[in-house]
């Protein structure tokens, strides 16, 4: 038997078991080292990148969501606050109410029997 040196950056049974692909070599990392992932990584990094901007974009999103969400319900709130304000505006500006806060403020005031009259002036 004749021993040769073999010249192995040639040999062709390395670069097949350098393209099989088993669960051992991917648990060990292994397949990191692998020239088609190194000729990759800049699409590989492409995709990590995309993938952190679409998380970010989705945490951003349900943020403004759920300050919507609470701005509508303090519009909701506010909306049916400025109602009773109104209503107990209305309610207070009645001649008979007015009357009634005039004599229990004691202002001395009187309320007006006769209807005003109409002033008209006449063109000449």
């Amino acid at each position: 038997m004749s021993r040769e040196k073999k010249n192995i950056e040639f040999d062709p049974s390395i670069e097949e078991k350098e393209k099989s692909l088993s669960f051992r070599d991917l648990v060990d990392g292994n397949v990191l080292t692998r020239k088609a992932v190194l000729k990759q990584s800049r699409f590989i990094l492409l995709l990590v990148l995309i993938a952190f901007f679409s998380i970010a974009n989705r945490n951003h999103a349900e943020k403004t969501v759920i300050r919507l969400n609470r701005l509508q319900s303090d519009v909701k709130e506010m909306r049916s606050k400025s109602i009773s304000t109104s209503a107990e505006l209305v309610r207070i500006s009645r001649q008979s109410e007015v009357a009634l806060l005039v004599n229990k403020s004691g202002l001395g005031l009187e309320e007006n029997l006769e209807p005003p009259k109409k002033l008209i002036q006449n063109e000449e």
